[in-house]
């Protein structure tokens, strides 16, 4: 019965998923003139550049596209210190926000909680969206994250089937950012499941190393281009601006590259799929069930996942062979119709404290 269910559905696929987007974000304008000097919805970016090809600026892309759709005024803000950006940087660019009128701040990324927190008890007219963040218990603060844990299961399932038997994922946060963690575990059961179908069994060489600010640097291309050197085929490049060193390894030793957060095929030949989630659309959402006064039915928290069609693979520019997408999206329906459950308590650190894994033999590098 499940197993009809389940074909139904498949059948009532929508041709266009909510992680697709029918305007280009990139031709709407970053900076704008608003005639009265007042910007209703801001942006606070997490750290890293506001065109990091990743989440910032997927989540500006959601505030873009929905500010120019209905007509509002719409301005960034990037906390001072980049990298070293403190809790008073992120308050000072909220505040910068709030006293330059905007009703509506969009904040990316967890660190942004202790400031978020703060303006939002200050200011309890504006209202703040916390992306990637968790319910904090204000009723002026609406968050929203997403289910990585399930992108990141497609995408490790998916270059398995495609035939890489030596794997790698390199992590942004350290090793204690959730959403990371989750992508990484998410990776190891896809690509153990994959494994186990097809009865053998991977490797994956897994680090948080060189990624705790998520940017780019001379020794994490270094860590990685030594993976490709020693037989890695493909890595998971998950954090942000990290991409641009592990591509770089890529291209200098033909190596793979899984993208994070958006489809980052544009960026580099070596990109085989990206493990996406609707940062873009989910903010348009949430902007909109604001701006409609929905969201006090949401209970303050959101979580967007393979149910919503919020979290996926890129089907545009699709570029595997051996798995098609239509073994895709048979996947994707059997992970709605509950066949497969993809484990979303992420360990820190080492993966391998969740394992034994039967079929991935997992080298974690500290």
């Amino acid at each position: 019965m499940k197993k009809a269910l389940c074909l139904a559905l498949l059948l009532a696929l929508i041709a266009v998923s909510a992680l697709g987007e029918t305007v280009d974000p990139n031709t709407i304008e970053d900076t704008m003139n608003a005639e009265n000097g007042v910007y209703e919805v801001a942006f606070i970016s997490d750290v890293g550049d506001l065109k990091d090809k990743s989440f910032n600026e997927g989540t500006w892309n959601g505030v873009k596209l929905f500010a120019r759709e209905h007509g509002v005024s719409y301005k960034y803000y990037i906390p001072a210190n980049g990298i070293r950006a403190t809790d008073d940087d992120r308050y000072n660019a909220i505040i910068a926000a709030v006293d330059g009128g905007a009703k509506v701040v969009v904040a990316a990324g967890f660190m942004q909680f202790n400031a978020l927190d703060r303006a939002a008890r200050e200011h309890p007219e504006v209202v703040f969206i916390f992306n990637d963040g968790w319910d904090v218990g204000l009723d002026n603060v609406l968050s929203f994250a997403f289910r990585e844990e399930q992108c990141g299961y497609l995408a490790g399932y998916a270059v398995v089937k495609e035939g890489y038997e030596a794997l790698g994922f390199a992590g942004g946060g350290g090793g204690t950012n959730a959403a990371c963690c989750r992508y990484g575990y998410g990776y190891i059961q896809g690509a153990n499941d994959a494994a186990r179908e097809m009865g053998k069994t991977v490797r994956i060489r897994f680090s948080w190393s060189f990624g705790a600010s998520f940017s780019a640097s001379p020794d994490l291309q270094a860590m990685i281009a030594g993976w490709y050197e020693t037989g890695t085929e493909i890595v998971f490049a998950c954090g942000g601006a990290m991409f641009d060193s592990i591509a770089s390894a890529a291209a200098a030793y033909d190596g793979a590259v899984v993208g994070v957060d958006v489809d980052q095929s544009n960026l580099s030949a070596a990109v085989v799929t990206s493990a996406l989630k609707g940062i873009t659309s989910g903010t348009y959402q949430v902007l909109g069930r604001v701006y409609d006064g929905s969201w006090t039915e949401l209970n303050h928290f959101i979580t967007l996942g393979i149910q919503e069609d919020a979290v996926g693979l890129p089907l545009d520019t699709w570029s595997m062979e051996q798995f098609t997408q239509e073994e895709y999206l048979a996947l994707v329906e059997a992970m709605k119709c509950g066949e497969i459950v993809v484990d979303n308590a992420a360990a820190e650190g080492d993966p391998n404290a969740k394992g034994p894994w039967e079929h991935v033999l997992v080298e974690y590098i500290d």
